[in-house]
Order: structure tokens, then C-alpha cells, then sequence
């Protein structure tokens, strides 16, 4: 974990407010949680300012937000800084490329990615580029992992990238555009990028099947038969209900009891054959059978 401190002060902004349209939904937000428990809508509320911002939580937008909830400012830098969802530098004014960095990426090419944001960002994660328009860092898993590469941008996730991939993004975002999110290798979601392969037949999704009673082998075998042009085999007749088990006896005997252990046994037979212990007789009383033993 890297240390992650409030930019300087020279890059500070003197004040933040939210706009009107947001202050409307941070009221709306904070009325979700029970009295006492406004401190709950800090993460929503400081997301709202990041994206007020361009990107980035400034130290004057935290105090707006602590004061919103009845925090002191420490408490609200401490969400903020733990929380690598919260950028506490200015970042690109089109973009700021977060590309993941765990193993499955990195086995699928992340690497290469970097090189990318390297050579047309900065050299160093959380650096703005020459124009100002980008800047980029290593993240954690995104959850796309099935289609490693990937890098997020704001809000959206661009997935199966190659280098190329990577610079058109780019490419596009400095013309002002939004690319189209999602895989760019044109597999659909997370299907496999080799299409499908099983259960391709559709007569498995056109509920021609549905209430036949018909198993897998049946199945099977209608598919076949109608490949062939010949007629599906009938399904079978249901089977008849099995006998229900008999009840169990309402009055279950106890259990018997473990038999001891041989060695438990030895130590029984042990204490009998020592000789008994005197006792004393009681005070000011006769000697009884054991006593005058």
C-alpha cells in the first residue's frame, strides 16, 4: 500500500461547493440513512464531489463534505485517503487510464499497456501528460478478470485489449469522444472469445423439450433422430411412485450404553483390592464397625 497524501497546497482549489442539481442529491442521499447515522453517506457523497471536480477529491471539498454530515474534517481525510477509489491529485481533464495490474492481467499483457500509458501519459503513474488532457496508474483487480487485459476509465471498463486497442482509446478520448466500452475483441460479455461450442441446438432454448419428461439420453437421442430425418424415439411412461418408507417408531429404545474400557475395568478392579483407609471416630462418640477395625 502506498502512502497516499492530500495534494499540496499550490494545487489546492480555495473553496468547493456542489452544484445545486447535486446538493439537491447529496440532501436526497443523507435522508436514506436513520438520525444519528448521516456519517454513513460520506463515500457517496465524496464520490459526487470527485465527479463534480474533474476526477479528483480536493481538502476543500472533504471539509464541505464533513460539515454536510456533522464530521470533523479528520475524519472525512481518513475515508479519503484510504480509499483507492478517491484520487487526491489532479488527474487528466479527458481521461485517467487505471490499468489493472493484478495476475491475470498482467499474464494477458497489462505490461504492454503500461508501456502505453507510459510512453503517451508520463513515465510515472499519477502524472499529468504534457497537454494535461490524461494521466494513468496501476490498480488493483477491476473483476473482469476472465477478459484480462483491461483498463477502467471514470466509470466504464475496457476489456481484451491488445496495445492497438489501448492507443485508439486513447486516440479517441483526445478527439473528445467516448468509446464504446465492454470487450474490443467483438466476443459478447465474458462468452467465450472462440464462440460456443455445446449446447448450440435450439430446440435446448425453444421449449419445444418442456414437458416431455424427456432426460439427458432422451434428449440426446431426439436430437439425433431429427438430424437423421427419422422420428423422435416417444418419451417414457412416468414411473409409478415409490412405497413410502415406514414411519419410524414413535418410541425409539435408548441406546445401549458403550461397554468401558479394558483399561478402565483394570483401574476398577484396582481400587477394590486396596485396603480400606482408617476413619477416626467422631468427637465424644462410639467407635463404629469401620473404626474399630
Amino acid at each position: 500500500m502506498s502512502v497516499r497524501r492530500l495534494a499540496p497546497k499550490e494545487v489546492q482549489p480555495e473553496s468547493f461547493a456542489f452544484t445545486a442539481e447535486n446538493l439537491a442529491w447529496a440532501e436526497k442521499t443523507i435522508a436514506k440513512y436513520p438520525p444519528g447515522r448521516q456519517a454513513s453517506a460520506v463515500i457517496p457523497l465524496l464520490m459526487r464531489a470527485q465527479e463534480q471536480a474533474g476526477g479528483w477529491v480536493s481538502e476543500p471539498a472533504m471539509r464541505y463534505v464533513g460539515d454536510m454530515l456533522g464530521m470533523a474534517p479528520i475524519r472525512v481525510y481518513e475515508v479519503a485517503t484510504f480509499y483507492t477509489q478517491f484520487q487526491l491529485q489532479p488527474v487528466g481533464k479527458r481521461a485517467h487510464i487505471q490499468v489493472c495490474g493484478t495476475t491475470p492481467c498482467m499474464l494477458r499483457g497489462a505490461g504492454d499497456l503500461m508501456k502505453v500509458c507510459k510512453s503517451r501519459i508520463h513515465e510515472e503513474p499519477f502524472h499529468l501528460s504534457a497537454n494535461g488532457d490524461f494521466s494513468w496508474e496501476e490498480v488493483e483487480c477491476a473483476g473482469t478478470c476472465v477478459n484480462a487485459p483491461m483498463v477502467q476509465v471514470w466509470k466504464d471498463v475496457y476489456e481484451d485489449l491488445t496495445p492497438a486497442d489501448l492507443e485508439k482509446i486513447l486516440d479517441a478520448f483526445e478527439r473528445g469522444e467516448h468509446p464504446a466500452s465492454g470487450p474490443q475483441n467483438g466476443r459478447l460479455t465474458s462468452a467465450p472469445v472462440t464462440g460456443l461450442r455445446v449446447l448450440t441446438s435450439p430446440e435446448l432454448f425453444d421449449g419445444s423439450m418442456v414437458g416431455q419428461g424427456a432426460g439427458l439420453a432422451l434428449a440426446r437421442e431426439a436430437l439425433a433422430a431429427k438430424a437423421k430425418g427419422e422420428t423422435a424415439p416417444a418419451a417414457p411412461p412416468p414411473a409409478a411412485a415409490a412405497a413410502a418408507p415406514p414411519p419410524p417408531p414413535k418410541n425409539d429404545p435408548a441406546p445401549a450404553a458403550a461397554p468401558a474400557a479394558k483399561a478402565v475395568e483394570a483401574a476398577g478392579d484396582a481400587d477394590k483390592e486396596k485396603p480400606k483407609k482408617p476413619v477416626a471416630p467422631p468427637p465424644g462418640g462410639k467407635p463404629t464397625d469401620s473404626t474399630a477395625e
